[in-house]
């Protein structure tokens, strides 16, 4: 099977954290810079007729959003897409399905694997966004975190669970708040994450493994 040269998983510690944003972002950067850029949403759910996140990634890499995510795994109810398959009477899916659906063109040079919720959330009938990540085997995965109150603890138990890889730390919405700024040094000098603050500096990040 075609593999990118470089495979980057987009995680989060909750949703609604910014991954798509975030992801949207890392593409244009590395575009922008002559990279090859493919972004794959293997399952999404969300309210009808709302912006889909594959309708996002796929306008920042030129893309098709059904090729972004298949129709078959978009589902019309923000919950959990196997919680939102079964409410809608949709057939049941496995991780395995999920990995086994993604298409890559060939010599494409970044992948971007975006999941949904956090590390945890279910992405399947059997599975979770880390058993996801474990069947893809990424080098690396970019775990989005909001900058203010809870930051610490919610970056601390996300990167735990993508322990079998490595991490970097993106920080969403980070402004003047002196308490984003104490996160940040904190993330950084305590637990010693590899922590970006803007798009730029991780598509440095991801250029330096690629």
């Amino acid at each position: 099977m075609t593999r990118p040269a470089t495979l980057v998983f987009l995680a989060g510690t909750a949703t609604d954290v910014g991954k798509t944003w975030w992801g949207a972002a890392l593409a244009r950067e590395l575009r922008a810079s002559g990279r090859s850029v493919v972004a794959r949403k293997p399952v999404q759910s969300g309210a009808p007729g709302d912006t889909t996140d594959a309708d996002l990634l796929a306008a920042a890499t030129g893309d098709d959003p059904f090729r972004v995510c298949p129709p078959t795994r978009t589902y019309d109810l923000a919950w959990a897409p196997p919680m939102a398959a079964r409410e809608l009477g949709a057939p049941p899916f496995t991780t395995a399905d999920l990995a086994g659906g993604i298409e890559w063109p060939a010599s494409t040079d970044i992948g971007l694997v975006e999941g949904v919720g956090g590390p945890r959330s279910p992405i399947s009938d059997d599975g979770d966004n880390v058993d996801l990540a474990r069947l893809l085997a990424p080098d690396l995965v970019v775990l989005v975190a909001d900058a203010g109150l809870g930051t610490i603890n919610a970056v601390r138990l996300s990167a735990d669970a993508f322990g079998d890889f490595a991490v970097i730390v993106a920080l969403n919405r980070f402004g003047t708040d002196p308490l984003h700024a104490r996160n940040l040094e904190h993330l950084r000098a305590v637990d010693r994450y590899d922590v970006v603050t803007n798009p730029h500096d991780l598509a440095d990040r991801v250029r330096l493994r690629s």
